[in-house]
């Protein structure tokens, strides 16, 4: 008996054959734990870093005499907690790389599979991902003796932006990993993610910048979302221009990166 077409297929199939495709890279995660305990440790480091090594110093400055390591490091939390968000999102372009260069994606499309699941097990299986290592991550800036007074309410609004940002940089990793020619290309172009929340909000106040770098520094992307992050958990009383231009560029890269990965998607398989 011959296998059925994708034409021939239930509409459920997309959603199982999505299923299987996260299951495939939970198993790429569990046979491979190094690479998660690198992409966890990359944000430990920065904390740990700036925490201990610049904390003192950069507190001062942040809060004036009274201020120190605790006070900055809850200013850098919410920073720590993105760039993780953008660790795991580099290693979603590199996976997705290494499937459309090492020949898996071929041998799929011989299969009775949708098509759009590939893409998809990538998606949420590095939102799981994610979702892991922010876990690891702020139980480490506990640990080292980060405090906040954020409510339910608050903690939900993190959680919500935090999962904005996640599928926005994924979908934006997924067309860069389509893009590159190969995987070492895949690798580096998404590196300037890693860059934006220096050249933003994230480590120091956008009013210590000089004009043309505090420009730029106030229009992109991850200065929004930083400060809404910081503003939930700290009780900052005026967070609609933040949370409204943090949401704004989540959906904004989410759609763009979803048309041109599904375009180059579509593209290379057809070719």
């Amino acid at each position: 008996m011959t296998a059925p077409t994708l034409a021939a297929r239930p509409v459920t199939h997309p959603v199982a054959d999505s299923l299987t495709m996260v299951r495939r890279r939970l198993v790429h995660m569990r046979r491979y734990p190094s690479l998660t305990i690198m992409l966890i440790g990359q944000p430990i480091v920065f904390l740990l870093l700036f925490a201990f090594v610049f904390g003192a110093t950069m507190g001062a400055g942040l809060a004036g005499p009274g201020g120190g390591r605790t006070d900055y490091l809850v200013f850098i939390t919410p920073t720590i907690l993105l760039m993780t968000v953008a660790s795991v999102a580099l290693a979603t372009a590199l996976a997705v790389a290494t499937d459309m260069t090492e020949g898996i994606v071929a041998r799929f499309r011989t299969m009775a599979i949708a098509r759009v699941s590939v893409l998809t097990g990538h998606v949420v299986g590095a939102v799981i991902q994610t979702a892991i290592a922010l876990a690891v991550v702020l139980a480490v800036a506990l640990l080292l003796g980060f405090r906040t007074g954020a409510g339910p309410l608050a903690w939900l609004g993190v959680v919500g932006v935090l999962a904005l940002a996640t599928v926005a940089l994924t979908w934006f990793t997924v067309a860069l990993g389509l893009a590159a020619g190969s995987v070492e290309t895949a690798s580096n172009t998404p590196m300037f993610l890693l860059l934006l929340p220096f050249l933003g909000s994230g480590f120091v106040t956008t009013d210590s910048m000089p004009a043309g770098l505090r420009w730029f520094a106030e229009h992109q992307p991850f200065t929004p979302i930083i400060d809404t992050l910081r503003g939930l958990l700290t009780g900052a009383p005026d967070l609609a221009a933040p949370a409204a231009a943090a949401v704004a560029w989540c959906v904004v890269i989410t759609a763009a990166s979803y048309l041109w990965a599904k375009r180059l998607y579509a593209r290379r398989t057809d070719s």
